[in-house]
């Protein structure tokens, strides 16, 4: 692995072999460095760090930038589609190497939030709820068979987790193979889906309100029918500005910034000023 083609890697082609040590890596330990910082960036490197180590070798410049490309930004997904990202991610560095990085921090921006929403919403919500409910009335009713299907529904969906993995690579494979001129344009879309999904999120999950009503020249001025006639839903915006604004200083981490919007929220819901929408 000492030579080096021209985009950083040794030119190995990723097996089945690889893709089942993937699989494998992320059925168990996907979530293990789960953090509030960065949320599933370690996890997301390490299912597939014995891959990049052997596409761009060990000890090498390239590795480490590949490294700190997967666990610089936040991250956080649907743990059943998240190989899906993960197979075209290493598609992508296999043939491009450390040219393709850039390419693959926007798709991973882009798409970590539709899988999310689509994963959690089929697999995390849905399923469990209808084999659940299944499963429990037929145990209840004194039938065994209730939890043969809860354990079969289990595995159908691990054995989807670890499909999806190869037709992700495959697709990825073609992706950067016969639609190369396309890729930029692919990249931006995904970066604009996931910036239409943070707005998205924002106006459906963040709820703050203007509580305080002042009275001047007694005559109550209710603030929050205000803003709700610039823009509905301007508080939750302006906290996010906020908290992106926070994140852009030096040394602000995810954590401080939680802790500072916690102790503001704190001190203004206790005057009055907000509350929960």
């Amino acid at each position: 692995m000492s030579s080096k083609l021209p985009n950083g890697t040794t030119g190995y082609k990723l097996t089945k072999e690889d893709l089942r040590q993937i699989n494998i890596r992320n059925l168990i330990g996907f979530q293990a460095g789960w953090n509030y910082e960065r949320m599933q960036h370690s996890g997301y490197l390490w299912i597939m760090l014995p891959q990049l180590r052997k596409i761009y070798g060990d000890d090498t410049p390239e590795l480490k930038k590949a490294a700190q490309t997967h666990c610089g930004p936040f991250f956080n997904t649907s743990n059943f589609l998240n190989t899906i990202i993960t197979g075209i991610d290493l598609a992508i560095e296999e043939t491009d190497g450390v040219n393709g990085l850039e390419a693959v921090a926007g798709l991973k921006t882009g798409l970590m939030g539709p899988l999310a929403s689509i994963g959690d919403s089929i697999f995390g919500s849905l399923l469990p709820t209808i084999f659940g409910a299944l499963a429990a009335n037929m145990a209840i009713a004194g039938n065994p068979l209730g939890i043969f299907i809860w354990v079969a529904v289990n595995i159908v969906v691990d054995w989807f987790r670890c499909k999806q993995t190869h037709m992700a690579y495959e697709q990825g494979m073609k992706l950067v193979t016969t639609m190369s001129d396309k890729l930029n344009a692919i990249t931006d879309a995904a970066t604009v889906m996931g910036v239409f999904m943070v707005g998205a999120l924002v106006a459906t999950n963040v709820g703050i309100v203007f509580s305080f009503v002042p009275e001047i020249g007694g005559v109550a001025v209710d603030i929050q029918d205000i803003c709700n006639k610039i823009c509905p839903k301007l508080v939750p915006a302006a906290l996010v500005g906020f908290v992106y604004w926070l994140l852009g200083r030096k040394g602000m981490t995810s954590t401080k910034a939680i802790f500072i919007v916690l102790v503001i929220s704190i001190a203004l819901g206790a005057f009055g000023i907000i509350a929960k929408g």
